[in-house]
């Protein structure tokens, strides 16, 4: 019988862009990171007749969705990161790459051209939040060992 497990303490994460700096995702306040693709990769025609056309598109773009405790250190420096983007030159805005990799999975995923997709909503209650924080990536890929 084959047993694996998981632990998010094996990840290694880390966000960067070059003017502003970069910030180690791993530890306390990370709640999970999402690499997704919002392009499907094939697409299909059907003529009158019934042919199928089948169309292969490349584009690797996609949402990487960042959720972490709103008092984590990693939640204010996204915060800073986030106005820093929305205040800077367009040529700035999607200088981001983020990156995360798993030595127990095997796995690896890099974002480049990310660029915030809005601020995250803030709650204020009787206890914590998440908030999520999500960019939006002109190039995705996975990799394994």
């Amino acid at each position: 019988m084959t047993q694996s497990t998981y632990g998010i303490e094996d990840l290694n994460a880390v966000i960067s862009h070059p003017a502003f700096g970069s910030f180690q995702l791993n530890g306390a306040g990370i709640v999970s990171v999402t690499f997704g693709r919002a392009t499907d990769t094939a697409q299909q025609d059907v003529a009158a007749d019934g042919s199928v056309m089948t169309s292969k598109i490349s584009a690797k773009n996609g949402p990487v969705t960042i959720v972490l405790q709103q008092t984590s250190d990693a939640a204010m420096w996204l915060t800073r990161l986030f106005n820093y983007l929305e205040n800077s030159p367009s040529s700035e805005f999607t200088r981001t790459v983020i990156s995360a990799s798993s030595k127990a999975m095997g796995t690896s995923h890099t974002a480049t051209g990310c660029a915030p997709q809005k601020m995250p909503d803030s709650a204020y209650g009787a206890q914590g939040a998440q908030e999520t924080y999500t960019f939006l990536a002109a190039q995705t890929e996975k990799g394994v060992a």
